[in-house]
């Protein structure tokens, strides 16, 4: 099933309505849906490369909106709809534990979420469920996710399709990497 939902998602790229669906994917991928929306654009932006930084703007202020939403169904509808979600990506026995210390480190937690391959959709809607500062979760959302989405799009714009099957298959590795090398940074200098 995953599959065929993941050969769908790519089919939308090359369509007509290919950026209402870009829209819709990265809305929904912040709140509950499987398939991250790089997935369609990479392609779209190869195929349009001058709208490489429209696809980015729409990519992550739609991702950041359902973001809110995410942040919501946590915040009003953990029972109802949260823990079902969480249950279902496996999370839920990590959330209890999560949760004790996400408000402390939240800016972190949102920002690490928004800018690597950890699925964003648990963090937005742990943030609502533990009720993180709403400017605070915006700020980190907007920053990691138009760092993560203009990326993406500025490396296809400069490299074209050679650095397609980079992002595809490494991109999420060096964000993870990067964003590490920045906790540890800033808990040397912590601890120093």
């Amino acid at each position: 099933m995953l599959r065929r939902l993941y050969d769908w998602t790519l089919s939308l790229a090359s369509g007509p309505r290919a950026p209402s669906a870009l829209g819709t994917v990265s809305f929904i991928e912040s709140s509950f849906f499987p398939i991250p929306p790089d997935l369609l654009l990479i392609p779209m932006v190869i195929a349009k490369r001058e709208k490489a930084w429209w696809y980015a703007f729409l990519c992550t202020v739609t991702s950041v909106l359902g973001g809110v939403a995410g942040y919501f169904i946590g915040a009003f509808l953990f029972e109802q709809i949260a823990r079902p979600i969480l249950d279902f990506y496996g999370y839920m026995d990590k959330f209890d534990e999560f949760s004790a210390v996400f408000n402390e480190w939240g800016w972190w937690f949102v920002f690490f979420a928004g800018l690597t391959p950890f699925p964003y959709k648990v963090i937005t809607i742990s943030a609502g469920a533990t009720g993180l500062s709403m400017p605070v979760f915006l700020a980190a959302s907007i920053i990691s996710r138009g760092m993560r989405f203009f990326m993406v799009a500025g490396l296809l714009y400069f490299f074209g399709p050679a650095i397609r099957d980079f992002i595809e298959k490494r991109l999420g590795l060096v964000f993870t990497v990067f964003v590490v090398l920045l906790f540890g940074g800033f808990a040397l200098i912590k601890f120093i």
